[in-house]
């Protein structure tokens, strides 16, 4: 599994020990994640690497998949079964009355079975009676084996082996079903915790520009009492002082809705006191488009699911046009029988040939039409599936790219506007500008760092997905399946 450490041991001490773990949360925490400090001590610090781990441990979704693999490999457990012998016991009792006496019978027949990869069947069996009647007792038994080696229909190891051959495919589209069940939780999780840290950040930039708010106000008013500003300006920045408090109000309740989204895709308790604790950074990655396609097709479960099915209806088509072939078989065999009225065994041995040919019967005929069409079919959604993971690759490294570029031109435009809004503030003090300039640049700035954390959101999210598309999640993430 992934190479990370789980996150329960620490749940654990935090419910037994809280002091504890509250000093060690307190040094690795970020300062400014929680509006309330009080609240920020109660949480327990959650990195993306253990939200990962706790959702392949805990998600519903993927916790019922892996149930759904233990039915299914058993379902290849018996189609392997195919070639080893069967045995099957059968045996009656009957006690009775008729005309003359009370009786009692007794029968028991076990008979075995083997089929070979060639399609010869041999068959066993063995029976033994007994009839209790009054005073008389009668018994037989008897012993046949016989040999069916088909000639035309169910012949050849290519048909004896086809229903193999499909259970090994499908195995194969299990395990594939698997890995995007997999690949597609953690995506969720990966883009759950983005929204839970960009709502944490929103609420830090909030905190932020409410502090600036409110100092602004502080000056407003020493520059009314110092004659150099009317009374009625500070108006329109105790209006701004109070809708951005009502940001920050906003801001905290949006951390409360994406941690509940994030702890419903972990299956944890919805009253688990959690905070995501990575720093927000992007890494420019280059990606070559050619090299991304192959390995998509070597990776990607959907598009190796198509080429399964692909095979799957190829050899579908070989039973269908075995099945419209007579029967025609070398059939041979011998017996013998005893009963109580003779100790004498009987013998017979017989050998023949058996045929068996199906006249105004189209359901067999239906079922090799449908079969080829079912071919044809298959090769046009590869066909299709190929061209659109290609098209979605590429649509999503380009879109990564654009991402990383408007991520630059954000941290850009972020910057210049803190320090404009610095220098106007100078300005401000100094008797050279406006308040309602030096309101209008804070709106600038609030809106340039709200694009800078939206835009790296952005990156990060499409690097996540990319990696899905491409199916390269698990391997990004070190993980392997344990099936």
């Amino acid at each position: 599994m992934i190479k990370k450490y789980f996150l329960y041991g620490a749940l654990t001490l935090f419910f037994l020990f809280p002091q504890t773990v509250l000093s060690v949360s307190e040094q690795e925490r970020e300062p400014d994640y929680s509006l309330h400090q009080k609240a920020s001590e109660e949480a327990i610090g959650l990195s993306l690497s253990d939200a990962i781990s706790l959702g392949l441990r805990n998600n519903y979704a993927i916790r019922s998949v892996y149930l759904d693999r233990i039915a299914q490999k058993f379902d290849l457990r018996v189609a392997e079964d195919r070639f080893t012998p069967k045995l099957q016991l059968s045996g009656r009792y009957i006690a009775g009355k008729n005309q003359d006496a009370n009786f009692r019978k007794t029968n028991l027949s076990p008979n075995a079975t083997l089929l070979t990869p060639l399609g010869t069947s041999f068959i066993l069996s063995w029976t033994r009676e007994n009839t209790r009647s009054g005073i008389n007792n009668f018994h037989n038994d008897g012993a046949s084996i016989t040999v069916v080696q088909p000639l035309l229909r169910g012949a050849g190891t290519d048909v004896n082996n086809a229903p193999i051959l499909l259970a090994k495919l499908q195995e194969q589209t299990n395990r594939l079903n698997l890995k995007a069940t997999i690949s597609d939780s953690i995506t969720q999780i990966i883009l759950a915790y983005h929204a839970l840290l960009r709502t944490q950040e929103q609420q830090s930039l909030s905190v932020a520009s409410l502090k600036r708010m409110r100092k602004l106000v502080e000056i407003n008013k020493e520059l009314i009492d110092a004659g150099r500003m009317a009374q009625t300006d500070i108006i329109q920045t105790q209006a701004d002082l109070a809708m951005q408090e009502l940001s920050a109000k906003e801001a905290e309740n949006n951390v409360h809705s994406t941690r509940l989204a994030l702890l419903k895709l972990l299956a944890l308790n919805h009253k688990t006191p959690i905070y995501a604790t990575d720093t927000l950074k992007g890494t420019h990655v280059n990606l070559n488009i050619e090299q991304s396609i192959a390995k998509a097709q070597a990776q990607q479960p959907d598009y190796l699911i198509q080429l399964l099915s692909a095979k799957t209806a190829d050899i579908q088509l070989l039973q269908a046009r075995n099945d419209r072939l007579w029967d025609l078989s070398l059939v041979g065999g011998a017996s013998q029988n005893r009963s109580s009225s003779s100790e004498t065994r009987n013998w017979e041995n017989f050998v023949g040939i058996r045929l068996d040919i199906p006249i105004g019967d189209m359901t067999q005929k239906q079922a090799e039409v449908q079969a080829k069409v079912n071919v044809q079919k298959q090769a046009l959604h590869l066909e299709e599936a190929k061209t659109n993971l290609e098209q979605k690759i590429i649509n999503a490294i380009r879109d990564t790219e654009s991402r990383w570029q408007e991520y630059q031109l954000a941290i850009k435009a972020s910057s210049l506007s803190q320090k404009k809004l610095d220098i106007e503030q100078e300005k401000l003090q100094a008797g050279l500008s406006s308040n309602f300039q030096v309101l209008s640049f804070e709106t600038d700035l609030r809106n340039a760092e709200n694009a800078r954390l939206n835009t790296l959101i952005q990156y990060l999210n499409a690097q996540a997905e990319l990696d899905q598309i491409l199916g390269t999640t698990l391997e990004s993430w070190e993980i392997t399946l344990n099936d």
